[in-house]
């Protein structure tokens, strides 16, 4: 059977970086504490200068700019192309990964996953629609101060800024109907 939750960006908790270079807003994870044993995680954050990533070894991580002029990221010593907001850009977790701010601060999304465990899609949507999944865990992530969500005929939510849709143990094809700007995570266990 599968559970909806809406977690709500004020409730997020704050946790340190690995590399103890600043924090992030946890959003939601599949399991664990602390910054190791998840299977998956998504979460936000501040990002005030140019500098070093934290590794996550046997992680695949895809990263958004939310807010800000964007950033460049050197991945294993090769750069990236200009990461402007709502572009997704994956790496690996063991990757030596720095950023370059292009024009001052700012806020990004992350999905860790580990991808011997999970197979994840991030797709950004502008306007909304419909569109259909039948991943195991869905995740609707809200990048306007209002967005409206329908799974199907059942549940009908409001999601402010940075608010998320949570569906886990999902076993069928739905149909989702959207309004506004929306990041969708969706990921299956292997």
């Amino acid at each position: 059977m599968s559970e909806l939750t809406v977690l709500r960006a004020a409730d997020y908790p704050r946790m340190p970086w690995k590399n103890g270079g600043g924090s992030t807003e946890e959003i939601t994870r599949d399991a664990g504490e602390g910054l190791d044993g998840f299977g998956w995680r998504l979460s936000i954050a501040d990002i005030g200068e140019s500098g070093g990533f934290s590794r996550f070894d046997g992680y695949q991580r895809v990263i958004s700019v939310l807010q800000g002029a964007g950033m460049h990221l050197s991945v294993d010593d090769v750069r990236s192309r200009a990461l402007l907001p709502f572009d997704a850009f994956a790496f690996k977790g063991e990757s030596a990964v720095s950023c370059t701010l292009i024009d001052g601060s700012i806020r990004d999304f992350n999905l860790i996953y580990a991808p011997d465990r999970y197979s994840a899609r991030v797709q950004w949507l502008d306007v909304g629609g419909r569109f259909y999944s039948s991943a195991q865990t869905l995740l609707i992530f809200s990048a306007d101060g209002q967005v409206g969500v329908e799974l199907g005929n059942t549940a009908h939510e409001q999601l402010g800024l940075y608010d998320c849709l949570q569906l886990n143990g999902n076993r069928e094809l739905l149909e989702i109907a959207v309004t506004g700007r929306i990041c969708v995570i969706e990921l299956s266990a292997i």
